[in-house]
C-alpha cells in the first residue's frame, strides 16, 4: 500500500501533467468566424485572413503578463510579418478603450489592435477569461495552438516558421 507521501506526490505530479496541458494545447481545430474591430474602426473578418498564418491574442492593459510579453510579440511580428504572419491583438471587453488606444500608440504597437467591448469574439474563441490567452492559426484557417500564458518565445518561432512554410 502507497504511503500517503507517495499518494501526495503522485496528485502533485499529475496536477502538474495537468497544468501543462492547459497551458499549451494544439490541435487543429477551425477558428471561430469573427469580425474584429480594429482601433481605427476597420473591421476584419477571419475570412479575411484566410491563407495568412494568424496569431490572435486576447490582453488587457491591466494584465501584468501581458504587458511584459508584449515587447516579445512586437519582436515576433516583426520577423516574420514580411513571410505572411498576421497579428491582432484583442483588447478584452473589461479593459477602457482608451487606455487600450493609449497603450498601443506610446509602445507604438504594429499590428491590428482590435476592441471587444461585448465580449463576443472572447467567447467565440472559446469563451476567454485569462490573459494573456494567444492562438495560432494556419493558412486554412485552423487552430493550431493555443497558449494561455506568456509562450516559450523559441518554440512558438518554431510553429510559426513551419506554419509559415506550409503551403
Amino acid at each position: 500500500m502507497a504511503s500517503p507521501w507517495v499518494k501526495a506526490l503522485g496528485a502533485l505530479v499529475f496536477a502538474a501533467i495537468a497544468a501543462v496541458g492547459y497551458l499549451s494545447w494544439s490541435a487543429r481545430e477551425p477558428a471561430p468566424k469573427v469580425t474584429f474591430t480594429a482601433l481605427n474602426g476597420e473591421k476584419i473578418t477571419s475570412d479575411s485572413l484566410r491563407g495568412k498564418v494568424v496569431m490572435v491574442n486576447f490582453w488587457a492593459t491591466s494584465c501584468t503578463t501581458c504587458v511584459h510579453e508584449m515587447p516579445e510579440m512586437v519582436q515576433t511580428y516583426n520577423k516574420y510579418k514580411d513571410q505572411g504572419l498576421e497579428f491582432v491583438a484583442v483588447a478584452m471587453s473589461y479593459d477602457a478603450p482608451n487606455y487600450v488606444l493609449n497603450y498601443a500608440q506610446t509602445r507604438n504597437l504594429p499590428f491590428t489592435v482590435a476592441l471587444d467591448t461585448s465580449g463576443q469574439v472572447a467567447k467565440s474563441f472559446g469563451d476567454v477569461k485569462l490573459t494573456p490567452t494567444t492562438y495560432v492559426i494556419d493558412k486554412q484557417g485552423n487552430i493550431i495552438k493555443r497558449y494561455v500564458g506568456e509562450p516559450e518565445f523559441a518554440a512558438l518561432h518554431q510553429l510559426l516558421e513551419k506554419a509559415l512554410k506550409a503551403a
